[in-house]
């Protein structure tokens, strides 16, 4: 993957929207998924803030990942009333999150983190908060017949860059924030770490 010049990196995840998010940039890159088992280390943090459990697994993909080259790992939550959802494992469970959102506030912490020989030389975090609509039956139902199994990778359920903008009557924050990525935040810490031209 070509970019603007710089070192390029590796990208502990093959999320097509990160993907995007970084061609889109013209950072230089290589996808390498992280093997680490996220809900086992959000049990061992239970009762922790969402917030610092996007850090810590990001942090954990991050340093998963072995190489000489910075490796970036991300992770998204989404907190809904105080209640934290994970990716929906059916489609039946997709669609229970998807009611249980309805006509509420979602909040959606990303967080990102660059290691360099295992260890963490930054880490970066961000939120936004989006008030979803009334979702009728029908319109979940649809909704899932068209998306489903692509939002089954996604935290609450929905690829903002696709219908599952619909689901929403505004959001408050940034847009790389609620595409799974502090983005901003990371290219600055690229050009930090000399892995980007400043």
């Amino acid at each position: 993957m070509s970019g603007i010049a710089g070192t390029g990196i590796v990208l502990a995840s093959n999320s097509a929207s990160r993907k995007a998010m970084l061609d889109a940039a013209g950072v230089s890159y290589v996808a390498q998924a992280a093997d680490i088992d996220e809900r086992a280390l959000e049990a061992e943090m239970e009762g922790a803030d969402p917030a610092e459990i996007a850090q810590a697994l990001a942090a954990a993909k991050a340093t998963a990942v072995s190489s000489d080259k910075l490796v970036l790992g991300s992770d998204s939550l989404v907190e809904v009333d105080g209640r934290r959802f994970d990716k929906p494992a059916t489609r039946n469970q997709a669609a229970e999150h998807l009611r249980f959102f309805s006509g509420k506030v979602m909040t959606l912490h990303s967080a990102a983190a660059l290691a360099l020989d295992g260890r963490i030389v930054w880490m970066g975090s961000d939120f936004a908060r989006l008030r979803v609509r009334e979702l009728t039956d029908e319109f979940i139902e649809a909704y899932l017949q068209a998306e489903w199994p692509e939002v089954s990778y996604c935290v609450g359920v929905f690829r903002i860059e696709g219908p599952g903008v619909q689901l929403f009557e505004s959001i408050m924050g940034d847009q790389f924030t609620v595409l799974g990525m502090p983005l901003l935040q990371v290219l600055d810490a690229l050009r930090d770490e000399g892995a980007l031209p400043s």
